[in-house]
Formats: C-alpha cells, sequence, structure tokens
C-alpha cells in the first residue's frame, strides 16, 4: 500500500489536472487534458476557494499572487501559505493565491491586469520578460547560491547513464515553457544533433515536477527532465518520491525562479514588497518561515544569471520564432 504522500501525489497524478498521464503511458494514447477550469483564488483571510473576476484593483481585492504549477497545487499550498500570509500582514493587504495549471497560463495573466505578483519559472521570465511586463523583485538562495539546474532523471532499476541510452524510450517534459523540464532537455538533443520526435519513442508532458519525479518512481516513463529545487527537497522531506529514481545529468546553473511584480503594480507597493521580501531572513518569523520551505534568504536579481536561458532559446530558434 503506497503512502499517503503517493497517494495524494497518485490522484493528482491519475486526474484531468495531470493530462492523463497514467493512461498516455500504459495505453499509448495521444495526450487529453480534459475541459480547461477557471482559475481560482484562496483567501487566506477565510479559507474558502473563491472564483477570482480579475478585474478589482490591489485595493479592492488584495494583493493576487499566482504560483506557477512547479509543484502540484497540493504541494503549492503547504509551501507558499505561510510566505504569502507573511506578506499580507507585513503590507496590510489580503493576499489571494492564484493558481493555474501551466506556466502560459499564468504569464497571460499579466497583461490582462489580473494578477499583481508571481512566482515566476525562470524560463518564461528570460524569454517573456518584456512582452508580458514581469518586474523582478527577489530570487531564493537555496544551498548557498541562486541558482538552480536541471536534473535528468531515470528509475533506481534503469541501466541508462547517459541521455544517448534514453533513444526509443518513452521520456516526460514537465510544461512546455518550463526551462528546466523542457528547453534544458531539448537543448542537450539539440547539441547532439538530435530532435525528441525522433530521438524518443514518446513524449508526454507531466505539468509539475512533483509529477515527473512519480511517474519516474512508478516507471510510467524510463527518464524525465525536472527543477533541481523540487528533487532536492523531496530528497530531504519526502524520500519515497526519489529513492526509486536517480539523477544521470545536470545542467550548467541558471538563476532561479523570481518574484516578480506587474508593471501596473504601484511602485511604493512594489518597492515596499521587495524589502520586505529581501529583509525577510533578519526577522524571526520570515526565518523561521523560509527555513520550513528550504529557502535561506531572498537576494536582488541579476540579468545576466538568466542569459544561459536566452542563449539555449536562441540556438533552438535561429530565427526568433518561439
Amino acid at each position: 500500500m503506497l503512502p499517503a504522500s503517493w497517494a495524494s501525489a497518485t490522484q493528482f497524478l491519475e486526474g484531468k489536472r495531470s493530462v492523463c498521464l497514467a493512461l498516455a503511458a500504459i495505453l499509448s494514447l495521444p495526450l487529453a487534458c480534459g475541459q480547461e477550469a477557471e482559475y481560482k483564488a484562496v483567501d487566506f483571510s477565510s479559507g474558502p476557494v473563491l472564483a477570482a473576476s480579475g478585474k478589482e484593483s490591489p485595493v479592492e481585492a488584495g494583493l493576487r499572487i499566482a504560483v506557477a504549477a512547479m509543484i502540484s497545487p497540493e504541494q503549492t499550498l503547504v509551501h507558499y501559505r505561510e510566505i504569502l500570509d507573511y506578506l499580507g500582514r507585513r503590507t496590510g493587504h489580503a493576499i489571494r493565491l492564484i493558481q493555474r495549471r501551466t506556466y502560459g497560463e499564468v504569464n497571460d495573466l499579466f497583461p490582462r491586469g489580473e494578477v499583481d505578483l508571481a512566482f515566476l519559472c525562470s524560463g518564461p521570465y528570460a524569454l517573456y520578460r518584456e512582452q508580458f511586463g514581469f518586474q523582478a523583485l527577489a530570487v531564493p538562495v537555496v544551498g548557498g547560491e541562486p541558482f538552480y539546474r536541471s536534473y535528468l532523471i531515470v528509475p533506481r532499476q534503469s541501466p541508462a547513464a547517459a541521455l544517448e541510452d534514453l533513444r526509443g524510450k518513452v521520456f516526460a517534459f514537465t510544461d512546455p515553457d518550463s526551462n528546466t523540464g523542457h528547453l534544458v532537455p531539448r537543448y542537450w538533443l539539440a547539441v547532439r544533433g538530435e530532435r525528441p520526435e525522433a530521438f524518443f519513442r514518446k513524449t508526454i508532458f507531466t505539468y509539475s515536477h512533483e509529477n515527473s519525479i512519480l511517474a519516474v518512481a512508478r516507471g510510467l516513463v524510463d527518464g524525465a527532465a525536472v527543477d533541481g529545487l523540487p528533487w532536492e527537497h523531496f530528497a530531504r522531506t519526502r524520500p519515497e518520491l526519489t529513492s526509486a529514481g536517480r539523477v544521470i545529468l545536470r545542467s550548467e546553473p541558471f538563476g532561479s525562479p523570481p518574484l516578480v511584480a506587474s508593471r501596473e503594480l504601484p511602485e511604493p507597493l512594489r518597492k515596499r514588497l521587495q524589502e520586505i521580501v529581501l529583509s525577510m531572513h533578519a526577522d524571526p518569523e520570515g526565518a523561521r518561515i523560509l527555513h520550513a520551505i528550504g529557502i535561506e534568504r531572498f537576494v536582488p536579481p541579476q540579468e545576466t544569471w538568466y542569459d544561459p536561458i536566452r542563449r539555449m532559446h536562441a540556438a533552438l530558434n535561429p530565427g526568433g520564432s518561439p
């Protein structure tokens, strides 16, 4: 019998929001996600999940903060609730957590004025900063550095020792806009003169790094590319998710996923939020919250940290197309 943490992840994996991963892997059916659901806003002041119209101002509706689904919605609430509550208390604003299934859906909230802040994947930030009006406020420091890497993982019992050993196998990407879960493995193949559709027998999208880790652990896929930060976090806190897999390749470092603000957010509030986040580690309550989720502190971002992502994208798209 699976542990409770596996059972909850399994239920999510096998639901519509997991793009029917189990069926796709086992039955070789085309991927189907079911109906697109409207996003939900979680109002931490009262607890229930509320639909958000996206039309209110930050003063009327509270600060709307989106989180890209790098981990499952359940784990997103576990990891981010305290830090968002902290921001609310320090600013005096109500906080609403907006969750979307894909990175692209989070990106699209910005030009529509439906979000104020977001914890964003580094790929969309590096590539679409100007298009969507992202303004980076802070980057988390984990393991002594503000960087992360892509991990190529396989089942523990797999004989694969290198990317080349996955030729003709089933491979899991996370999200089409993911850096570590899509751009990096495509780049690894490109420098070898290969393309995913020719190299792998089948590829699927799991839409979260947790799902990809679980798919490898359960043997639903032969390999996956995931964000190294969730992998290392789960290795410490939920080892049942990582003990059934192993890492066979690590990428170069990239700037970690940043906290970004909408350019529509009033400058005084934006500066205040940045000050709060950057000094969070110096406040006992803030330090406790950061420690609980494995973050040492936040630091100001540097654009050069994201240049490797832009170079990989340019190499894969010499004509400038997406």
